[in-house]
């Protein structure tokens, strides 16, 4: 399968490439599924509104990892693309071939920020709020963020600016005047801290990134400590659980009635339902619903799903105490530089362990700049300083 699910003549200098993630028009949507191949919108997303107001052309779309909760879209039902038995992920690739500007994409569980680390790329993941999520497909609600991968901090600065800002379309966009308050609060400390815990489990490779980095930072007068901070590193086991539900709860109308793919194998409504699910949705899907369900169940929903809501609350303190002293927390994007085809098809589960690392930005909503292989986690609403700091790696 081609990185591409549809391609069109842009102007380079202008161009963008969006994820199947997004509403369009005049291309599929298939989020990456069987469930939705050949799926046509009536209305695009907004974000695609907005930059084809500000004079970017859609150079087309790209594949995704089916619903976008994989690591770089080896589970999309087109196909995962491999070069030289390395996974490959197709936005990344699309900027890095220079077809496009920059990527939109969705950010539902890290994988464009791994993707931007892998390949020397800058990717923005935006305070959740600042960009509308009208006319996605929704997978993860409270945490999921339209998000920009390109070449550097400027193309990323500028396509941000073009589609962010308050659409009451979107019952999760923040006012303008909480933005413009959040962002007047932001005070430039010229510090960074490495958050040592979650260094645990990144290679030799993905640490001297990190040391490289930091290195540079220091060397243009950026201060650098280290915190040490256990609480952040249980991000991913309560993001997992709190992606899973939401993810199982969106899916859910999928059911090969109103839209989307349908059996031919039925008797019953109930036929129709399972066995549509069954045939369209793929084996990580079917274990994230399944996962999801349980989780959400009667036994289970005040002693698993709760206690990751209080999870997520005490991170988001501990965050942002830490952020009150400091720019940017530094933190691995990624376990590995690059994902091998064995590694991946041996572990099927491997998404949930590599949020590991992404999963502190997606469970809080604050802001990430990948830069020089890091991410760079700052506090709400302070892009402009973490793209700053992004120029200078």
């Amino acid at each position: 399968m081609s990185i591409y699910m549809t391609k069109q003549e842009a102007a380079a200098e202008k161009a963008v490439v969006f994820d199947d993630m997004f509403l369009t028009t005049d291309m599929p949507t298939t989020a990456g599924s069987k469930m939705l191949e050949g799926y046509n919108s009536l209305f695009e997303a907004e974000v695609l509104t907005r930059l084809k107001a500000a004079g970017y052309a859609v150079a087309g779309k790209v594949n995704v990892g089916e619903f976008g909760v994989d690591l770089l879209g080896e589970t999309s039902y087109f196909g995962a693309e491999y070069e030289n038995e390395t996974l490959v992920y197709p936005a990344a690739a699309a900027v890095k071939s220079g077809d496009a500007k920059a990527a939109v994409v969705m950010d539902v569980n890290g994988a464009p920020r791994r993707g931007a680390a892998q390949n020397a790329l800058v990717a923005l993941k935006p305070t959740y709020g600042r960009v509308s999520r009208y006319g996605t497909i929704p997978v993860a609600c409270s945490g999921e963020t339209v998000s920009v991968v390109a070449n550097n901090a400027a193309d990323c600065r500028a396509v941000f600016a073009a589609m962010a800002g308050h659409d009451a379309k979107d019952g999760t966009a923040l006012p303008e005047a909480m933005v413009e308050a959040g962002k007047a609060a932001v005070t430039k400390k010229n510090k960074v801290a490495v958050v040592s815990s979650m260094l645990k489990g990144a290679n030799e490779d993905v640490q001297a990134k990190i040391a490289a980095v930091t290195e540079q930072l220091a060397k243009n007068g950026v201060e650098v400590v280290t915190v040490d901070a256990d609480t952040v590193a249980y991000a991913g086991a309560a993001w997992n659980i709190l992606m899973s539900a939401e993810l199982c709860n969106n899916v859910s109308r999928y059911d090969g009635v109103k839209y989307g793919y349908r059996t031919k194998n039925y008797t019953s409504i109930d036929e129709l339902y399972t066995n549509s699910r069954t045939e369209a949705f793929g084996e990580f899907l079917k274990s994230a619903i399944l996962f999801g369900s349980e989780t959400l169940s009667t036994e289970n929903y005040k002693k698993v799903y709760d206690k990751a809501l209080r999870v997520r609350r005490v991170i988001s303190e501990t965050m942002n105490a830490l952020l009150a002293d400091c720019d940017a927390l530094v933190m691995p994007a990624a376990g590995v530089m690059a994902y091998d085809k064995a590694m991946v098809e041996n572990d099927k589960y491997l998404p949930y362990k590599e949020n590991f690392f992404t999963a502190p930005a997606s469970i809080t909503g604050l802001p990430v700049v990948v830069a020089g292989g890091v991410q760079l986690v700052g506090k709400a609403f302070s892009e402009d300083v973490l793209l700053d700091l992004a120029e200078l790696v």
